[in-house]
């Protein structure tokens, strides 16, 4: 049975960026600061390796009751018995991750306009990750998306809304009266001296909206 999902502060983690010993320890400080939703996002690692990580992680995320999306790699979400998926554009068609994880998972996929958007919703997806928002480090061949795109976006379309791509405090403002329903964060949180208390500076950032 798919859970209820909290998107409202979205860890996406990277693993060469994180000022923790590993990535168990990230997770869990920012989980422990706010964060509501993770993805486990290895490009790297072969195989066998992101396996094992996505059942320790899952360990630690089930512990504090928060989901587990794997990025792209539908095989390792089944394998881990993780909550769900997270595809690009570049990956398996929406329609087709949807087939193979069953209706009882998480199907969440990136979008940067509106046509993409449309087709991932008629595909089953249950949430999108608009972006990216702005230009970043961690991923230097997304297509950016406009802020006015993410209006149409959101204007059009009832699914849940995450943005993506260069989301921290200085720029996370800028989406307050948008509606989107999260804020999915890199290196901000994971990259941060202080996991735990940049977390909680980012979910008071959230909070602050609905003020």
């Amino acid at each position: 049975m798919k859970r209820e999902i909290d998107y409202s502060l979205y860890l996406v983690t990277d693993r060469d960026l994180m000022s923790a010993p590993d990535l168990e320890t990230a997770v869990e400080r920012a989980v422990k600061g706010g964060c509501t939703l993770v993805q486990l996002r290895e490009k790297t690692a072969g195989s066998r390796e992101f396996f094992e990580t996505a059942v320790r992680v899952k360990a630690v995320t089930d512990s504090y009751g928060v989901p587990l999306i794997i990025n792209d790699r539908l095989d390792i979400a089944l394998a881990a018995d993780a909550d769900g998926v997270h595809i690009g554009q570049d990956d398996l068609p929406a329609d087709v991750a949807r087939r193979l994880i069953g209706s009882g998972k998480i199907l969440g996929v990136s979008a940067s306009s509106l046509g993409e958007a449309e087709e991932a919703v008629c595909a089953g997806a249950d949430y999108l990750g608009i972006g990216a928002m702005f230009a970043t480090g961690t991923k230097t061949d997304a297509d950016l998306a406009t802020m006015d795109e993410l209006r149409r976006i959101r204007r059009a379309l009832s699914i849940p809304i995450v943005v993506i791509g260069g989301i921290n405090q200085a720029t996370a403002p800028s989406f307050r009266d948008i509606g989107i329903d999260g804020l999915a964060v890199v290196s901000a949180i994971i990259g941060a001296p202080d996991i735990e208390a940049a977390s909680r500076e980012m979910r008071e950032v959230w909070d602050g909206f609905k003020r």
